[in-house]
Protein backbone atom coordinates (compact mmCIF):
# COMPACT_ATOMS: atom_id res chain seq x y z
CA UNK A 1 0.00 0.00 0.00
CA UNK A 2 2.95 2.71 0.57
CA UNK A 3 4.15 1.65 -2.26
CA UNK A 4 1.38 2.28 -4.29
CA UNK A 5 0.75 5.46 -2.43
CA UNK A 6 4.07 6.65 -3.67
CA UNK A 7 3.59 6.31 -7.18
CA UNK A 8 0.44 8.11 -7.10
CA UNK A 9 1.88 10.93 -5.13
CA UNK A 10 5.11 11.03 -7.73
CA UNK A 11 2.40 11.08 -10.42
CA UNK A 12 1.21 13.32 -9.47
CA UNK A 13 3.82 15.80 -9.12
CA UNK A 14 5.66 14.97 -12.41
CA UNK A 15 2.29 14.99 -14.12
CA UNK A 16 1.89 18.77 -12.98
CA UNK A 17 4.16 19.51 -16.42
CA UNK A 18 1.55 18.05 -18.34
CA UNK A 19 -0.70 20.84 -16.93
CA UNK A 20 2.05 23.34 -18.03
CA UNK A 21 2.66 22.03 -21.31
CA UNK A 22 -0.94 22.37 -22.49
CA UNK A 23 -1.10 25.62 -20.30
CA UNK A 24 1.88 27.45 -22.18
CA UNK A 25 0.38 26.08 -25.29
CA UNK A 26 -3.54 27.79 -24.37
CA UNK A 27 -2.23 30.76 -22.50
CA UNK A 28 -0.06 32.16 -25.46
CA UNK A 29 -2.56 31.22 -28.20
CA UNK A 30 -5.56 33.04 -26.13
CA UNK A 31 -3.78 36.05 -25.20
CA UNK A 32 -2.11 35.89 -28.52
CA UNK A 33 -4.95 39.32 -30.31
CA UNK A 34 -3.99 41.19 -26.96
CA UNK A 35 -0.07 41.20 -27.78
CA UNK A 36 -0.59 41.71 -31.61
CA UNK A 37 -2.49 45.35 -30.65
CA UNK A 38 0.06 46.07 -27.84
CA UNK A 39 2.84 45.32 -29.97
CA UNK A 40 1.71 46.50 -33.16
CA UNK A 41 2.60 42.83 -34.36
CA UNK A 42 1.83 41.94 -38.38
CA UNK A 43 0.72 38.42 -39.17
CA UNK A 44 4.45 37.24 -39.92
CA UNK A 45 5.22 37.84 -36.43
CA UNK A 46 2.44 35.79 -35.39
CA UNK A 47 3.69 33.00 -37.24
CA UNK A 48 7.25 33.46 -35.98
CA UNK A 49 5.29 32.89 -32.35
CA UNK A 50 3.77 29.78 -33.36
CA UNK A 51 6.79 28.30 -34.74
CA UNK A 52 8.94 28.59 -32.16
CA UNK A 53 6.28 27.95 -29.09
CA UNK A 54 5.54 25.07 -27.21
CA UNK A 55 3.16 23.61 -29.57
CA UNK A 56 5.82 23.60 -32.21
CA UNK A 57 9.71 23.84 -33.10
CA UNK A 58 10.53 25.18 -29.61
CA UNK A 59 9.09 21.79 -27.97
CA UNK A 60 10.25 19.92 -30.55
CA UNK A 61 13.99 21.28 -29.95
CA UNK A 62 14.25 20.79 -26.15
CA UNK A 63 12.69 16.62 -26.63
CA UNK A 64 15.48 15.54 -28.15
CA UNK A 65 17.53 17.51 -26.18
CA UNK A 66 16.31 16.01 -22.77
CA UNK A 67 15.28 12.87 -24.05
CA UNK A 68 18.97 11.95 -24.43
CA UNK A 69 20.11 14.28 -20.84
CA UNK A 70 17.65 12.43 -19.06
CA UNK A 71 19.34 8.96 -20.34
CA UNK A 72 22.64 10.46 -19.21
CA UNK A 73 22.30 12.24 -16.13
CA UNK A 74 18.99 10.88 -15.08
CA UNK A 75 15.14 11.95 -14.91
CA UNK A 76 15.65 13.91 -12.11
CA UNK A 77 18.46 15.85 -13.15
CA UNK A 78 16.10 17.35 -15.31
CA UNK A 79 13.10 17.88 -12.86
CA UNK A 80 15.63 19.54 -10.59
CA UNK A 81 16.60 21.82 -13.30
CA UNK A 82 14.20 22.40 -16.33
CA UNK A 83 11.35 24.01 -14.64
CA UNK A 84 13.62 27.00 -13.37
CA UNK A 85 13.90 27.39 -16.99
CA UNK A 86 10.16 27.35 -17.72
CA UNK A 87 9.82 30.07 -14.88
CA UNK A 88 12.64 31.93 -17.21
CA UNK A 89 10.47 31.50 -20.18
CA UNK A 90 6.81 32.34 -18.55
CA UNK A 91 8.91 35.49 -16.74
CA UNK A 92 9.89 36.91 -19.70
CA UNK A 93 6.72 36.66 -21.18
CA UNK A 94 5.12 38.09 -18.63
CA UNK A 95 7.22 41.43 -18.68
CA UNK A 96 7.48 41.94 -22.51
CA UNK A 97 7.54 45.14 -24.04
CA UNK A 98 8.69 44.46 -27.61
CA UNK A 99 8.29 41.62 -30.17
CA UNK A 100 12.23 40.24 -29.42
CA UNK A 101 11.39 39.88 -25.38
CA UNK A 102 8.42 38.25 -26.26
CA UNK A 103 9.63 36.10 -29.00
CA UNK A 104 12.75 34.96 -26.77
CA UNK A 105 9.83 33.92 -23.76
CA UNK A 106 7.89 31.82 -26.14
CA UNK A 107 11.13 29.79 -27.50
CA UNK A 108 12.61 29.24 -24.03
CA UNK A 109 9.24 28.10 -22.68
CA UNK A 110 8.74 25.66 -25.46
CA UNK A 111 12.50 24.59 -25.08
CA UNK A 112 11.37 23.40 -21.54
CA UNK A 113 8.19 22.20 -22.53
CA UNK A 114 9.98 19.67 -24.74
CA UNK A 115 13.00 19.24 -22.20
CA UNK A 116 10.36 17.68 -19.72
CA UNK A 117 7.82 15.53 -21.75
CA UNK A 118 10.58 12.62 -22.29
CA UNK A 119 11.72 12.57 -18.86
CA UNK A 120 8.23 12.82 -17.29
CA UNK A 121 6.77 9.95 -19.23
CA UNK A 122 9.48 7.90 -18.57
CA UNK A 123 9.45 8.59 -15.00
CA UNK A 124 5.79 7.77 -14.33
CA UNK A 125 5.87 4.29 -16.03
CA UNK A 126 9.26 3.60 -14.47
CA UNK A 127 8.05 4.71 -10.65
CA UNK A 128 4.63 2.70 -11.10
CA UNK A 129 3.68 -0.59 -10.37
CA UNK A 130 3.16 -3.41 -12.66
CA UNK A 131 -0.60 -3.14 -12.39
CA UNK A 132 -1.00 0.89 -12.16
CA UNK A 133 1.24 1.91 -15.19
CA UNK A 134 -2.05 2.64 -16.96
CA UNK A 135 -3.38 4.17 -14.57
CA UNK A 136 -0.78 6.69 -13.40
CA UNK A 137 -0.18 7.49 -17.20
CA UNK A 138 -4.04 8.63 -17.75
CA UNK A 139 -3.92 10.63 -14.48
CA UNK A 140 -0.78 12.47 -16.26
CA UNK A 141 -2.98 13.02 -19.35
CA UNK A 142 -5.83 14.65 -16.99
CA UNK A 143 -2.97 16.85 -16.16
CA UNK A 144 -2.96 17.54 -19.61
CA UNK A 145 -6.34 18.15 -20.05
CA UNK A 146 -6.76 20.39 -16.79
CA UNK A 147 -4.07 22.65 -18.40
CA UNK A 148 -6.20 24.01 -20.97
CA UNK A 149 -9.60 23.48 -18.84
CA UNK A 150 -7.83 26.05 -16.24
CA UNK A 151 -6.34 28.91 -18.71
CA UNK A 152 -8.99 28.97 -20.83
CA UNK A 153 -11.37 29.25 -17.46
CA UNK A 154 -8.72 32.09 -16.61
CA UNK A 155 -8.57 33.93 -19.74
CA UNK A 156 -12.25 34.04 -19.63
CA UNK A 157 -12.46 36.06 -16.30
CA UNK A 158 -9.49 38.31 -16.96
CA UNK A 159 -9.84 39.26 -20.90
CA UNK A 160 -11.65 42.79 -21.28
CA UNK A 161 -15.14 42.50 -20.34
CA UNK A 162 -14.34 39.29 -18.00
CA UNK A 163 -15.92 39.08 -14.70
CA UNK A 164 -12.75 39.79 -13.09
CA UNK A 165 -10.73 42.41 -15.90
CA UNK A 166 -11.63 45.26 -13.22
CA UNK A 167 -8.62 43.60 -11.12
CA UNK A 168 -6.42 43.69 -14.49
CA UNK A 169 -7.52 47.00 -14.84
CA UNK A 170 -6.43 47.83 -11.18
CA UNK A 171 -3.26 45.98 -11.69
CA UNK A 172 -2.26 47.65 -14.67
CA UNK A 173 -2.96 51.35 -13.79
CA UNK A 174 -0.44 50.48 -10.96
CA UNK A 175 2.43 48.93 -12.63
CA UNK A 176 2.20 51.64 -15.93
CA UNK A 177 0.40 54.69 -14.80
CA UNK A 178 -3.23 56.17 -14.80
CA UNK A 179 -2.82 57.56 -18.37
CA UNK A 180 -1.44 54.29 -19.84
CA UNK A 181 -2.90 53.24 -23.25
CA UNK A 182 -5.93 50.73 -23.56
CA UNK A 183 -4.20 48.04 -25.33
CA UNK A 184 -1.21 48.14 -23.29
CA UNK A 185 -4.42 47.64 -19.80
CA UNK A 186 -5.86 44.87 -21.86
CA UNK A 187 -2.53 43.05 -22.63
CA UNK A 188 -2.25 42.50 -18.69
CA UNK A 189 -4.75 39.91 -18.78
CA UNK A 190 -2.60 37.79 -20.58
CA UNK A 191 -0.27 38.52 -18.04
CA UNK A 192 -1.85 37.60 -15.37
CA UNK A 193 -2.61 34.04 -16.56
CA UNK A 194 1.30 33.57 -17.79
CA UNK A 195 1.44 34.68 -14.09
CA UNK A 196 -0.72 31.53 -12.87
CA UNK A 197 1.54 29.16 -14.84
CA UNK A 198 5.24 30.45 -13.19
CA UNK A 199 3.39 29.85 -9.47
CA UNK A 200 2.05 26.09 -10.90
CA UNK A 201 5.63 26.06 -12.27
CA UNK A 202 7.41 26.93 -8.89
CA UNK A 203 4.68 24.41 -6.81
CA UNK A 204 5.80 21.55 -9.16
CA UNK A 205 10.06 22.51 -9.30
CA UNK A 206 9.15 22.37 -4.79
CA UNK A 207 7.52 18.97 -5.29
CA UNK A 208 9.72 17.29 -7.80
CA UNK A 209 12.99 18.27 -6.30
CA UNK A 210 12.04 15.79 -3.80
CA UNK A 211 11.37 13.39 -5.67
CA UNK A 212 13.94 10.16 -5.46
CA UNK A 213 15.82 8.97 -8.55
CA UNK A 214 14.00 6.16 -10.78
CA UNK A 215 15.02 2.87 -9.78
CA UNK A 216 15.17 2.04 -13.62
CA UNK A 217 18.33 4.53 -13.88
CA UNK A 218 20.46 3.37 -10.90
CA UNK A 219 21.20 -0.12 -13.07
CA UNK A 220 22.20 2.20 -16.00
CA UNK A 221 25.05 4.00 -13.18
CA UNK A 222 26.67 0.56 -12.90
CA UNK A 223 24.66 -1.48 -10.93
CA UNK A 224 22.60 -3.70 -13.34
CA UNK A 225 23.64 -6.03 -16.06
CA UNK A 226 27.40 -5.90 -16.60
CA UNK A 227 28.78 -5.20 -19.77
CA UNK A 228 26.19 -2.59 -20.87
CA UNK A 229 27.06 0.76 -21.00
CA UNK A 230 24.13 2.90 -19.94
CA UNK A 231 23.24 5.66 -18.16
CA UNK A 232 26.00 7.99 -16.44
CA UNK A 233 29.05 5.37 -17.68
CA UNK A 234 27.78 5.86 -21.67
CA UNK A 235 27.79 9.04 -23.50
CA UNK A 236 25.01 10.47 -25.76
CA UNK A 237 26.20 9.47 -28.69
CA UNK A 238 26.17 5.94 -27.41
CA UNK A 239 22.84 5.98 -26.60
CA UNK A 240 21.94 7.68 -30.11
CA UNK A 241 24.16 4.92 -32.11
CA UNK A 242 22.24 2.22 -29.87
CA UNK A 243 19.05 3.20 -30.69
CA UNK A 244 19.37 3.48 -34.63
CA UNK A 245 21.74 0.31 -34.93
CA UNK A 246 18.78 -1.54 -32.99
CA UNK A 247 16.61 -3.25 -35.32
CA UNK A 248 13.73 -3.57 -32.36
CA UNK A 249 13.93 -0.40 -31.35
CA UNK A 250 13.94 1.36 -35.12
CA UNK A 251 10.96 -0.83 -35.69
CA UNK A 252 8.93 0.61 -32.81
CA UNK A 253 10.02 3.90 -33.56
CA UNK A 254 8.72 3.96 -36.58
CA UNK A 255 5.23 2.24 -35.05
CA UNK A 256 4.50 4.79 -32.44
CA UNK A 257 5.92 7.70 -34.78
CA UNK A 258 3.13 6.97 -37.44
CA UNK A 259 0.46 6.57 -34.88
CA UNK A 260 1.36 9.75 -32.78
CA UNK A 261 1.74 11.72 -36.01
CA UNK A 262 -1.00 11.00 -38.05
CA UNK A 263 -3.70 12.03 -34.69
CA UNK A 264 -1.47 15.16 -33.58
CA UNK A 265 -1.33 16.14 -37.17
CA UNK A 266 -5.48 16.55 -36.67
CA UNK A 267 -5.05 17.31 -32.99
CA UNK A 268 -2.84 20.08 -33.61
CA UNK A 269 -5.35 22.35 -36.13
CA UNK A 270 -8.18 21.70 -34.00
CA UNK A 271 -7.22 24.84 -32.25
CA UNK A 272 -7.81 26.53 -35.64
CA UNK A 273 -11.29 24.45 -36.27
CA UNK A 274 -13.23 24.79 -33.04
CA UNK A 275 -13.22 28.40 -32.66
CA UNK A 276 -14.27 28.80 -36.70
CA UNK A 277 -16.65 26.24 -36.34
CA UNK A 278 -18.26 27.94 -32.57
CA UNK A 279 -18.15 31.14 -34.52
CA UNK A 280 -18.62 31.45 -37.92
CA UNK A 281 -20.23 28.21 -38.94
CA UNK A 282 -22.11 27.88 -35.59
CA UNK A 283 -22.83 31.74 -34.97
CA UNK A 284 -22.04 31.41 -31.46
CA UNK A 285 -19.99 34.62 -28.89
CA UNK A 286 -17.02 34.64 -28.69
CA UNK A 287 -18.04 33.98 -24.84
CA UNK A 288 -19.96 30.91 -25.96
CA UNK A 289 -17.39 29.54 -27.59
CA UNK A 290 -14.84 29.73 -24.81
CA UNK A 291 -17.50 27.92 -22.71
CA UNK A 292 -17.71 25.71 -25.10
CA UNK A 293 -14.48 24.90 -25.63
CA UNK A 294 -14.38 24.59 -21.43
CA UNK A 295 -16.78 21.75 -21.90
CA UNK A 296 -15.04 19.52 -24.57
CA UNK A 297 -12.04 19.55 -22.42
CA UNK A 298 -14.24 18.65 -18.78
CA UNK A 299 -15.40 15.43 -21.59
CA UNK A 300 -11.32 14.54 -21.95
CA UNK A 301 -10.83 14.90 -18.09
CA UNK A 302 -14.12 12.56 -17.21
CA UNK A 303 -13.37 10.58 -19.65
CA UNK A 304 -10.08 9.87 -19.04
CA UNK A 305 -10.55 9.32 -15.68
CA UNK A 306 -12.88 6.83 -16.40
CA UNK A 307 -10.62 5.55 -18.42
CA UNK A 308 -7.88 5.17 -15.89
CA UNK A 309 -10.06 2.64 -13.70
CA UNK A 310 -9.70 -0.33 -17.02
CA UNK A 311 -6.72 0.64 -18.79
CA UNK A 312 -5.01 -1.92 -16.53
CA UNK A 313 -7.58 -4.55 -16.59
CA UNK A 314 -8.78 -4.89 -20.17
CA UNK A 315 -6.86 -4.54 -23.60
CA UNK A 316 -5.80 -1.63 -24.61
CA UNK A 317 -6.64 -1.99 -27.98
CA UNK A 318 -10.41 -1.50 -27.08
CA UNK A 319 -10.17 1.93 -25.85
CA UNK A 320 -7.57 2.76 -28.35
CA UNK A 321 -10.09 1.73 -31.23
CA UNK A 322 -13.43 3.75 -28.88
CA UNK A 323 -11.14 7.00 -29.32
CA UNK A 324 -10.61 7.02 -32.92
CA UNK A 325 -14.16 5.90 -33.52
CA UNK A 326 -14.39 9.22 -31.67
CA UNK A 327 -12.15 11.01 -33.67
CA UNK A 328 -13.69 10.02 -36.72
CA UNK A 329 -17.49 10.68 -35.81
CA UNK A 330 -15.66 14.09 -34.65
CA UNK A 331 -14.83 14.95 -38.67
CA UNK A 332 -18.22 13.17 -39.89
CA UNK A 333 -20.02 15.56 -37.77
CA UNK A 334 -17.88 18.45 -39.57
CA UNK A 335 -18.75 16.97 -43.18
CA UNK A 336 -22.40 16.79 -42.82
CA UNK A 337 -22.33 20.27 -41.90
CA UNK A 338 -22.68 22.41 -38.38
CA UNK A 339 -27.03 22.49 -38.42
CA UNK A 340 -27.39 24.09 -35.28
CA UNK A 341 -26.07 24.40 -31.53
CA UNK A 342 -27.14 20.85 -31.24
CA UNK A 343 -24.30 19.53 -33.52
CA UNK A 344 -21.76 22.11 -31.71
CA UNK A 345 -22.46 20.42 -28.70
CA UNK A 346 -21.63 16.85 -30.76
CA UNK A 347 -19.05 18.44 -32.38
CA UNK A 348 -17.61 18.85 -28.73
CA UNK A 349 -18.25 15.95 -26.59
CA UNK A 350 -17.02 13.71 -29.58
CA UNK A 351 -13.37 15.61 -29.87
CA UNK A 352 -13.60 15.50 -25.36
CA UNK A 353 -14.07 11.58 -25.83
CA UNK A 354 -11.16 11.21 -28.81
CA UNK A 355 -9.23 13.46 -26.05
CA UNK A 356 -10.18 11.58 -22.88
CA UNK A 357 -9.44 8.30 -24.88
CA UNK A 358 -6.44 9.84 -26.96
CA UNK A 359 -3.49 7.89 -29.32
CA UNK A 360 -1.19 10.42 -26.62
CA UNK A 361 -1.99 8.18 -23.59
CA UNK A 362 -1.12 5.12 -25.69
CA UNK A 363 1.80 6.81 -26.99
CA UNK A 364 2.84 7.99 -23.68
CA UNK A 365 2.39 4.59 -22.60
CA UNK A 366 3.93 2.49 -24.97
CA UNK A 367 7.00 4.62 -25.17
CA UNK A 368 7.78 4.46 -21.79
CA UNK A 369 7.27 0.64 -22.02
CA UNK A 370 9.17 -0.69 -25.51
CA UNK A 371 12.45 0.82 -24.82
CA UNK A 372 15.28 -0.23 -22.78
CA UNK A 373 16.18 2.14 -19.90
CA UNK A 374 19.38 2.91 -22.05
CA UNK A 375 17.68 4.89 -24.14
CA UNK A 376 13.79 4.84 -23.34
CA UNK A 377 13.80 8.86 -22.78
CA UNK A 378 15.94 9.25 -25.74
CA UNK A 379 13.66 7.60 -28.08
CA UNK A 380 10.62 9.55 -26.72
CA UNK A 381 12.03 12.80 -27.01
CA UNK A 382 13.46 11.56 -31.00
CA UNK A 383 9.91 10.81 -31.61
CA UNK A 384 8.23 14.07 -29.90
CA UNK A 385 10.87 16.22 -32.09
CA UNK A 386 9.87 14.28 -35.32
CA UNK A 387 5.85 14.70 -34.28
CA UNK A 388 6.09 18.45 -32.94
CA UNK A 389 8.38 19.36 -36.11
CA UNK A 390 6.17 18.13 -38.72
CA UNK A 391 3.09 19.03 -36.75
CA UNK A 392 4.30 23.02 -37.19
CA UNK A 393 5.28 22.41 -41.42
CA UNK A 394 1.69 20.57 -41.24
CA UNK A 395 0.02 23.61 -40.18
CA UNK A 396 1.29 25.94 -42.55
CA UNK A 397 0.31 23.13 -45.51
CA UNK A 398 -2.90 23.11 -43.84
CA UNK A 399 -3.35 26.94 -44.21
CA UNK A 400 -3.14 27.09 -48.12
CA UNK A 401 -5.55 23.13 -48.20
CA UNK A 402 -7.93 25.17 -46.03
CA UNK A 403 -8.04 28.23 -47.98
CA UNK A 404 -8.30 32.40 -47.22
CA UNK A 405 -12.02 32.12 -46.60
CA UNK A 406 -12.31 28.31 -45.80
CA UNK A 407 -13.30 27.40 -49.54
CA UNK A 408 -11.14 23.87 -49.18
CA UNK A 409 -13.08 23.04 -45.31
CA UNK A 410 -14.18 19.75 -46.54
CA UNK A 411 -11.27 18.68 -48.28
CA UNK A 412 -9.47 19.70 -45.69
CA UNK A 413 -11.97 17.79 -43.48
CA UNK A 414 -11.42 14.29 -45.56
CA UNK A 415 -7.47 15.18 -44.76
CA UNK A 416 -7.97 14.65 -41.31
CA UNK A 417 -10.04 11.53 -41.99
CA UNK A 418 -7.74 9.89 -43.94
CA UNK A 419 -4.83 10.66 -40.85
CA UNK A 420 -7.48 9.14 -38.55
CA UNK A 421 -7.73 5.95 -40.86
CA UNK A 422 -3.94 5.43 -40.75
CA UNK A 423 -3.29 5.91 -36.96
CA UNK A 424 -6.21 3.66 -36.47
CA UNK A 425 -5.18 1.24 -38.97
CA UNK A 426 -1.54 0.87 -37.98
CA UNK A 427 -2.40 1.20 -33.97
CA UNK A 428 -4.93 -1.94 -34.68
CA UNK A 429 -2.16 -3.71 -35.98
CA UNK A 430 0.80 -2.96 -33.82
CA UNK A 431 -0.65 -2.51 -31.06
CA UNK A 432 1.53 -4.78 -28.24
CA UNK A 433 0.32 -6.80 -25.25
CA UNK A 434 2.25 -5.52 -22.23
CA UNK A 435 -0.50 -5.00 -19.84
CA UNK A 436 0.76 -6.65 -16.66
CA UNK A 437 3.84 -7.05 -17.59
CA UNK A 438 6.87 -5.43 -15.21
CA UNK A 439 8.91 -3.11 -17.78
CA UNK A 440 12.50 -5.35 -17.39
CA UNK A 441 10.06 -8.29 -18.52
CA UNK A 442 9.21 -6.52 -21.45
CA UNK A 443 12.55 -5.12 -22.40
CA UNK A 444 13.76 -9.04 -21.61
CA UNK A 445 11.50 -10.46 -24.54
CA UNK A 446 11.50 -7.56 -26.99
CA UNK A 447 15.53 -7.51 -26.63
CA UNK A 448 16.96 -10.04 -25.16
CA UNK A 449 19.38 -10.91 -22.15
CA UNK A 450 21.63 -8.04 -23.06
CA UNK A 451 19.71 -4.64 -22.16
Amino acid sequence: MKQKSSSLKSTIAVSLNNYLDAGAIVAGASGITLWQNYLGLSEIHLGWLNAISANALGAAIGAIIGGFLADKFGRKFIFTYNLLVYMLGVLVVMLSTNFPMLLCGFLITGISVGVGVPASWTYISESSEVGNRGRNICISQMSWGMGPMIILLFGMLFAPGGYLYGFVESVAHAVIGADAAEAAVQVFSSRVVFFTLFVVAFIAWTLQRQLEESKEFRPAQGEGSPGIETGASSSILDNIKALFTNKIAVKTVTFLAVIYLTWNLVASVMGFFQPHIYETAGGLSNEYANMLSCVGWLVVVVVTLCLSFFIDRLPHKLFYVLGLAAALATWVVIIKGVTGVGSLWAFSILWGINGGLSVQIFYALWGSELFPAKFRAGAQGLMFFIVRGLSAAWGIIFTYIYGENGEGFTLAAWCMIVLLLISLVVGVVGAPDTRGKSLAQITKERYGEDF
